[in-house]
């Protein structure tokens, strides 16, 4: 009896120190929303680098010939952050001296020469607006016909973001810091481009990845760079690609392949089913949909993977769309039959996004 107590008794403890965790959970993203405000992540790596700094090293170098600072408090936040495999914490002599590197997730933090990292992404996912939101994710159960972000701040986001210049920039970078690594794995394991002559990009914004593309498949003969008027009439010339606007539900400009990244997750299953069905048209017999989407797995782990695919959905669910949503492999290729295409293949090419290709033919 005793050792079943005691495993009993040890069992309820880990339970409550996980309930713990989970309750105090908030201070890990706004630590590291924190640490990205503050750039500690570029004082540390000082161009490839990396040598193991105290909060007072850190201090002098983001805070400039101004000095001051806290960094007693900022070892507090690197602490937290090291735990999480954020940082990599060095104990110097007795322990009365911390300094702190940067681990393989910090370096994702570190801003490249083109001004880019996933610390806008960090960001972006951290604005008030969006923070008001968070406390009426429960609304999305009550009533899922208007989003929590819309209760807390009277409007859609993305009619917000449109109001607000400086929150729709920082969306584009946060949108490029995560898209340009992708589309780097993409264009090294994947070659369902090969053979196609003309592709449209479908949401392709300024025609960035679409260029991205093109320049590694020379057999592309040209890129159709498809997206809402206002945006299109901003991109920029490039060569090789023609800029369209237009409504992706009335129409899709003809291609004989389409591609998609990141835009079926924040629509309805019936809205996808529209978009699918412009793409089904727009192709010729044999031609191809390849959609890129965050993809969830079938059965449910503590996978890093698969926390951060339903932790996205989520944040879908609470600031874009209540309905719109992360789907199965599975989920897609019913909504692909439902709009014609016969098959659909999945291909895990990177951390976070699954290609899916959809085939046309009789």
């Amino acid at each position: 009896m005793g050792n079943a107590n005691g495993e009993s008794s040890n069992n309820n403890n880990n339970a409550r120190l996980a309930i713990m965790e989970l309750a105090n959970m908030i201070s890990v993203p706004m630590s590291l929303n924190a640490v990205v405000k503050l750039k500690v992540a570029d004082a540390i790596w000082q161009n490839g680098s990396n040598a193991p700094l105290s909060p007072v090293e850190i201090l002098a170098k983001i805070r400039g010939p101004q000095g001051g600072g806290d960094a007693e408090n900022l070892q507090r936040i690197l602490r937290m952050l090291t735990s999480y495999n954020v940082f990599k914490e060095h104990v110097v002599d007795d322990g009365s001296q911390r300094r702190y590197s940067l681990t393989e997730v910090g370096k994702t933090l570190v801003t490249d020469e083109n001004g880019l990292s996933h610390g806008s992404y960090v960001l972006q996912h951290h604005q008030d607006a969006l923070m008001r939101a968070w406390t009426m994710v429960h609304e999305a159960v009550n009533d899922s016909s208007i989003e929590p972000f819309v209760k807390a701040n009277g409007e859609p986001a993305y009619n917000y973001y449109g109001k607000n210049p400086e929150m729709s920039s920082l969306m584009l970078n946060a949108m490029s810091g995560v898209s340009v690594p992708f589309m780097k794995a993409i264009l090294e394991g994947y070659d369902g481009f090969q053979g196609v002559k003309t592709l449209v990009d479908v949401g392709g914004s300024g025609g960035d990845c679409l260029k991205m593309i093109l320049e590694k498949n020379t057999n592309i003969e040209l890129g159709i760079n498809f997206d809402l008027p206002e945006v299109v009439e901003k991109a920029p010339q490039i060569p090789s690609i023609k800029h369209v606007g237009g409504d992706m539900f009335d129409y899709i400009p003809k291609g004989d392949a389409i591609y998609m990244k990141w835009v079926l997750t924040t629509w309805t299953d019936d809205e996808c089913k529209e978009i699918m069905k412009s793409c089904y048209n727009a192709l010729p017999e044999k031609g191809k949909f390849i959609a890129c989407e965050p993809v969830l797995p079938h059965h449910t782990d503590d996978s890093k993977r698969t926390r951060a695919l339903l932790e996205g959905d989520i944040f879908v669910m609470t600031i874009y769309r209540a309905k719109g949503k992360h789907r199965t492999e599975e989920e897609y290729r019913q909504l692909g039959r439902a709009a014609g295409f016969n098959d659909c293949k999945g291909f895990y090419i990177d951390h976070f996004f699954t290609i899916l290709e959809f085939h046309k033919s009789s």
